[in-house]
């Protein structure tokens, strides 16, 4: 059965709570309120086509040059073969797991992760074997020991999402060498989620998985314009691998849904133009919210909320009984000053159901001033909820 979205399932309060005149401040969605950049939107307003025609199977062949270049900058080595222009990032995973993988086949997956990960194994009938790690250590890399215990003859994969949605976590260079080594031991698929790529912190950089040595034919890349370029509705993603059996098989997926959204590839490939000015002031403006936030969660009594070093969320410890009903009650039952936050429950980003009730998922992708009001509701509502617990 597929599951419901934690991101998406409790907007039928979040609807009731504004009918209310409660204000909602939503930091349950990567829903980026960065502008769009200009070149996109000018793109888009002077298409000249009268006709808006199916484009290749494969994207927009202009395009896919223009992606080739942007890998070549960011040192990934790639060509037009390589690639398969796709639906949002969505169908590069859909994408990945039903080529490369048959029903009833394993895939390792660090949890918590990205919750629609399992909506798309219950497409493609891949089986989800969870490896737990922590926000006692800020959801690093679980022990490379701790993969292999989990592999069994049935094992096809492992992914991993990097910068990570839903922790911030961002893996290290060291951390990634270290499981290409069991990749390479079981001869497996590396799935690699990068949509996140340009989104890091603190002097960190990202590495790409398709840079590890040895894994040329092992690795698969998906990526997406959504959060780069904060167009997500144009649905415009990319599958990467230079292994050829899986842009073949891709391929023929694309070719029965025929082509990605022709206005989104216009956009998409403008987007690539835009000036370095503009992930400058977004990357400034992102670390500012990221440590608002983390500062002001950390100073309330209860709440821990690690330092994020890449995306734009973060996976925060509350000092509540149950994640599902705290996010249903900040919605249904509690406002202060007539405002109420929604969360994202981080029970729906874990396999293991025992995992994450005390644990939500914020997105800060909203304005500092509206993030601090946000923390201040989410304070004044930890003091009268009765589901509160202490945590020792």
């Amino acid at each position: 059965m597929m599951p419901s979205s934690p991101i998406r399932k409790l907007v039928p309060y979040s609807e009731a709570a504004k009918r209310r005149g409660v204000k909602v401040h939503h930091l349950n969605i990567g829903q980026p309120d960065i502008p769009t950049p200009q070149v996109a939107l000018d793109a888009v307003r002077n298409i000249k086509d009268k006709i808006f025609e199916y484009t290749h199977s494969a994207g927009i062949e202009s395009y896919r040059h223009k992606l080739v270049a942007y890998y070549k900058g960011v040192d990934i080595d790639v060509n037009i073969d390589h690639m398969l222009v796709t639906v949002g990032g969505s169908e590069a995973i859909f994408m990945a797991m039903t080529v490369a993988m048959d029903p009833g086949d394993e895939i390792i997956i660090p949890e918590p992760f990205y919750a629609n990960y399992n909506g798309f194994a219950t497409e493609s009938g891949v089986i989800i074997k969870p490896i737990f790690s922590t926000i006692d250590n800020d959801f690093a890399l679980p022990p490379i020991d701790e993969f292999e215990k989990h592999i069994t003859p049935a094992t096809k994969a492992i992914m991993i999402c990097n910068p990570n949605n839903p922790t911030g976590y961002l893996y290290s260079k060291t951390e990634l060498e270290q499981l290409s080594a069991i990749v390479k031991k079981y001869n497996l698929f590396l799935f690699s989620d990068e949509v996140y790529r340009e989104f890091c912190y603190d002097g960190h950089e990202h590495f790409s998985a398709l840079n590890l040595e040895g894994l040329e034919k092992n690795v698969v890349m998906i990526d997406s314009v959504s959060k780069r370029y904060s167009m997500c509705g144009v649905r415009v993603g990319t599958l990467v691998s230079r292994n050829e059996k899986i842009i073949a098989g891709a391929m023929k997926i694309a070719q029965a849904r025929l082509c990605s959204p022709y206005i989104g590839q216009v956009a998409a490939s403008a987007a690539i133009d835009t000036p370095k000015s503009y992930f400058e002031a977004v990357h400034k403006e992102y670390m500012a919210r990221r440590d608002t936030l983390v500062e002001g969660l950390n100073s309330i009594e209860g709440i821990y909320c690690p330092t994020p070093r890449g995306s734009f969320y973060v996976t925060v410890r509350l000092p509540i009984d149950n994640c599902d009903k705290f996010a249903q009650w900040l919605l249904e039952e509690f406002s202060y000053n007539g405002e109420t936050v929604m969360v994202a429950p981080a029970s729906g980003f874990y396999a293991s159901r025992a995992l994450g009730h005390n644990e939500v998922r914020i997105a800060y992708v909203l304005k500092r001033e509206e993030l601090l009001a946000a923390v201040k509701c989410l304070e004044e509502a930890l003091k009268v909820y009765p589901g509160r617990v202490e945590i020792i």
